[in-house]
C-alpha cells in the first residue's frame, strides 16, 4: 500500500524515522522531503503521489498544524473517498500544545495515534503501521 507522509519540513528529522519504520513494515512510503528533488514541479510531483497514495498518515506537531501545505494535503484526503479510514492522524507529543482551532474537527475525533515522546526507541512507530494495516 502507498502511504502519503505528511509534515512540516521542521519535523523532516522524526518523518525519516517514522517512513523507515513503516517500510520496514512493508508500506510504500512517499515522503516529499525525500521524494522531492531540487528543480522538480513541486506542485505536479505532490499530486501525482496523493493520487496514487491509498493512505496518508500526518504528524500533528505545532509546525504541522501551521503549515498550509499540511492543511491543504489533509483536506485533500477528507474529500478522497479512497482516504475513507484511511487518514491516519498522528499527535506528536503533548497534544495540549497544538491549537485545535487549526485542526479540522473531523480530524480531531478520527482514530488516532498518539506518540508521546518523539525521542524515544523506534517500535512506537508500529503503533501507526498498525492503524494502517487495520483500516485497509
Amino acid at each position: 500500500m502507498k502511504v502519503f507522509l505528511s509534515h512540516s519540513h521542521t519535523d523532516a528529522p522524526l518523518a525519516t524515522r517514522v517512513s523507515e519504520a513503516l517500510q520496514r513494515k512493508g508500506l510504500d512510503v512517499w515522503d516529499p522531503d525525500v521524494d522531492l528533488l531540487p528543480g522538480d514541479n513541486w506542485a505536479a510531483k505532490v499530486a501525482r503521489a496523493l493520487e496514487e497514495s491509498q493512505a496518508m498518515v500526518v504528524l500533528l506537531t505545532p509546525a504541522a498544524v501551521n503549515s498550509s501545505h499540511v492543511k491543504r494535503e489533509m483536506e485533500y484526503a477528507l474529500g478522497e473517498k479512497r482516504f475513507s479510514n484511511r487518514l491516519i492522524p498522528v499527535f506528536v507529543g503533548d497534544r495540549a500544545r497544538l491549537s485545535t482551532h487549526d485542526i479540522p474537527w473531523i480530524v480531531r475525533r478520527m482514530p488516532s495515534v498518539e506518540l508521546d515522546d518523539p525521542g524515544t526507541e523506534d517500535t512506537q512507530f508500529d503503533r501507526i503501521a498498525d492503524a494502517i494495516q487495520v483500516a485497509a
